[in-house]
């Protein structure tokens, strides 16, 4: 069944439900078919589920569709940072720091269970650092900015460390260079579940959301986009709306052709890549920013949980936006970028999983994709469709009424933006400490799903056997492929393990292992054929199988 609530908005429900919202795929296929839609939004990453969410909270009729899953793209793959983005200083943008830190802390007041403050590390190297002494006094120049203009809401400004409180937070550093180090604090987040949540949240205020829905074509009337043509498990259906918005970010460009022939090309995909490591190779406390020798980019090293996770941005992207990996000299340039600053020996066969994304940049083909800005871009094309690209995960909130402010418009109506103190599904109430102190399964289930946690408890309650681990190595449960079929709109193996638990990510070969439980699971719960079931395993071996050859063994990405 699909819980649904009135048109106009109820916010306190949203964010405090007292029943679970259960979402039911052929329920909300019936729905985009039969209703007129105020607005439809293309593209479920961070951008679009923020966009859906807004017009919802307006009272708008809204919907979203995504031709995969929610935040199968860039927004899954990012760097989990919630920042303002001490760089933007640098490049002389300190009003897009100064918005991305209000908006960080917006995010961390809305959605506290899943934004979480984090310490950033810059060790003060004699030589071969990220900058030495001499520099590290210029830089705390920029680090005084950054909390004047807002870092001081998380509660912390930046601090000066000796060698030993450095050592303490990174015990494994390199000490014979170090001769102290700057800390600063900013927050981090799981992308794919951040995005979830802010769609799941827009569907409990009435819009309708649905993934494995692709956009054909764009629907037309008086030379005026009027909706989409969605290919979904098999059906095809007209999906008509007053105004529609491309929030599909690299993707931008395919959608806005089919809405103008003479449409020229506007994004410029840039590449970020990201690997894990167990956390006992490196033993750090925080993130860690790191040299990369005869380089000028430099990588970060993030504690996550028994992992760290070793990425870098922003390099010129070529390829298809359908096949994105880390490839094996990305690999090692992290790893070498690691061994310098760390003592030990990390090797291809410690990384235990690994990502590449694209961001959707804007922008000439000239300059290195690091220099270029991280503004977002709003258009309103000849046929009427919203454009939406570019901008930050930090700032999606704001991009998400800035385009329903754009939709009001088309629609030549008028309504105020509600998202700025709107809670998500599991953050009103959320006590982090309370759920630090309960351990176990509960804390574990709390820092998922907030508040929301006591469904997935209630399962359990219901059949103890759920509360039996899914990965090994990790706490996932075996209710949360439960509630992700029943309430999160899990389609696949993948689905589950690569974005509604980040297994894939952090556990690569165990998820393997796994998947066929998975399967079991997926296949109850939604009446899946055994043969849809093998097929769902199969894909994911072979998606899995196609990510190691890159990153082993030099394959073709």
């Amino acid at each position: 069944m699909i819980t649904m609530p009135a048109r106009k908005p109820r916010r306190t429900a949203a964010a405090t439900r007292r029943t679970p919202l259960l979402l039911d795929r052929a329920a909300l296929k019936r729905q985009l078919a039969d209703d007129t839609y105020d607005v439809l939004v293309i593209g479920g990453g961070i951008t679009g589920a923020y966009a859906v969410l807004d017009a919802a909270s307006r009272g708008l009729r809204a919907a979203l569709v995504e031709k995969d899953d929610f935040a199968s793209g860039t927004s899954s793959k990012s760097s989990k940072m919630v920042h303002g983005g001490l760089r933007y200083i640098e490049q002389g943008n300190v009003n897009l720091v100064r918005h991305s830190l209000l908006e960080r802390h917006r995010f961390r007041k809305n959605a506290p269970h899943l934004v979480r403050r984090l310490p950033f590390l810059f060790p003060i190297l004699e030589k071969e650092g990220v900058f030495d002494a001499r520099l590290a006094k210029g830089f705390e120049g920029l680090l005084w900015t950054y909390d004047l203009v807002g870092g001081w809401r998380i509660g912390k400004l930046h601090q000066r460390l000796t060698v030993p409180e450095v050592l303490a937070q990174a015990p494994t550093l390199r000490a014979e260079n170090l001769k102290g180090g700057l800390m600063y604090f900013d927050a981090r987040t799981d992308d794919a579940r951040l995005v979830l949540t802010i769609v799941r949240t827009a569907a409990a205020l009435g819009a309708t959301v649905l993934n494995g829905a692709r956009a054909e074509g764009l629907l037309t009337q008086l030379g005026k986009v009027s909706g989409a043509r969605v290919s979904a498990d098999g059906d095809t259906i007209d999906i008509r709306a007053r105004a529609v918005v491309n929030a599909t970010g690299v993707w931008t460009d395919e959608l806005d052709a089919k809405a103008d022939e003479g449409h020229k090309p506007q994004v410029r995909p840039a590449k970020g890549v990201h690997i894990v490591v167990p956390w006992d190779k490196v033993r750090i406390n925080c993130t860690v920013t790191v040299p990369v020798p005869g380089r000028a980019r430099r990588a970060t090293c993030t504690r996550w949980g028994d992992s760290v996770v070793l990425g870098t941005t922003d390099e010129d992207y070529q390829g298809s936006p359908d096949d994105v990996h880390c490839t094996r000299e990305e690999m090692d340039f992290l790893l070498e970028g690691a061994n310098t600053a760390f003592e030990g020996k990390l090797t291809a066969d410690d990384v235990v999983g690994s990502i590449g994304g694209l961001r959707p940049l804007v922008g000439g083909k000239e300059g290195a994709t690091l220099d270029m800005r991280r503004d977002h871009h709003i258009t309103v094309g000849r046929t009427g469709m919203v454009t939406v690209t570019g901008g930050k995960l930090t700032t999606s909130r704001h991009m998400g009424e800035l385009v329903i402010d754009k939709v009001m418009t088309v629609l030549g109506s008028r309504g105020k933006s509600r998202t700025t103190d709107l809670p998500l599904l599991g953050g009103a109430g959320y006590d982090s400490e309370a759920v630090a102190a309960s351990g176990g399964i509960a804390a574990h289930l709390g820092e998922r799903f907030g508040t929301e946690a006591r469904f997935v408890g209630d399962l359990i309650q219901d059949d103890p056997s759920l509360a039996e681990p899914i990965v090994a190595g990790l706490p996932y449960t075996k209710a949360e492929v439960v509630y992700a079929a029943r309430a999160e709109l899990a389609r696949s193996v993948d689905d589950v393990l690569s974005r509604r638990m980040r297994a894939r990510l952090f556990a690569r070969d165990a998820s393997v292992d796994a998947a066929e439980a998975v399967g079991a699971i997926l296949g109850q719960e939604l009446n899946l054929t055994e043969a849809e079931v093998e097929r769902s395993v199969a894909e994911y071996l072979v998606a899995v199988r196609h990510e190691k050859s890159v990153l082993l063994e030099g394959a073709a990405a």
